[in-house]
């Protein structure tokens, strides 16, 4: 973990409610799966945001405006500060990939996806991604998958682009090992659908952010872990789901 200074240099909305944001500062060595914590003046909790890309002292995150935290970072201008904690959480175990890894991303999920696809192709794995949203004015980064070599099926609940259902409904054959992220009736889906191993990231409310507060703990078959700490990544055949 490192305490950082972070300067925004772009802040864009891309889909209905929807921003992407650049950072300049020390990205260090930020790894696919992994998330920052946000200060924002006026607000208690530090703000868990995933990382969407971190290259060339670049940092960028995508998010979703629900509250007044990520109100307040879709507002921010070029050239505001925020101060980071980086580094945070396992992210994704790249070495479990397979030649044809499946990324299966709903909603907010899908940011994080997009640093793992760009690792998984430079280490010559050809990625599908299937991306999941409630509408199409939600829909974002489905071009930035495919320019980056992946084979993309994009799923709307109501059916206004690509494939009518949600992200089960369109999973493709031929996978032989999966990532996933997203909300946690997603993920319990893809738990049921897929039909090989794989890692999920879980969304969950954090309160420190590293593992101090154990705010955010989860039951799995060796125990408790926290989600900040020992996650947020966990592979499928340690998952014990809530009842």
């Amino acid at each position: 973990m490192k305490n950082s200074i972070f300067t925004v240099t772009e802040n864009q909305n891309i889909a209905r409610g929807t921003f992407r944001m650049r950072l300049s500062g020390d990205t260090g060595e930020m790894r696919p799966g992994q998330f920052v914590n946000i200060k924002l003046d006026g607000l208690y909790l530090r703000r868990p945001i995933s990382v969407c890309d971190a290259e060339d002292g670049i940092l960028t995150i995508v998010f979703k405006t629900v509250g007044r935290g990520t109100e307040k970072l879709a507002s921010a201008e070029p050239g505001e500060k925020f101060d980071l904690l980086t580094g945070l959480g396992n992210g994704y175990d790249l070495s479990k990939s397979g030649e044809k890894p499946l990324l299966i991303g709903g909603g907010a999920g899908v940011p994080p996806l997009y640093m793992l696809a760009k690792k998984l192709v430079e280490a010559g794995k050809r990625p599908f991604a299937v991306l999941g949203f409630n509408t199409a004015d939600e829909v974002f980064f489905e071009k930035e998958f495919s320019d980056l070599g992946c084979a993309v099926t994009v799923t709307t609940t109501d059916g206004s682009r690509g494939v009518k259902g949600f992200v089960t409904d369109a999973l493709p054959a031929g996978y032989d090992y999966f990532y996933t992220c997203g909300p946690e009736p997603m993920l319990r889906a893809v738990y049921k659908a897929a039909r090989t191993s794989g890692q999920f990231s879980f969304e969950e409310r954090m309160g420190c952010g590293f593992g101090a507060c154990m705010g955010c703990s989860c039951r799995t078959v060796t125990g408790y872990k926290r989600i900040c700490k020992d996650g947020p990544v966990l592979e499928k055949e340690e998952i014990l789901w809530k009842d």
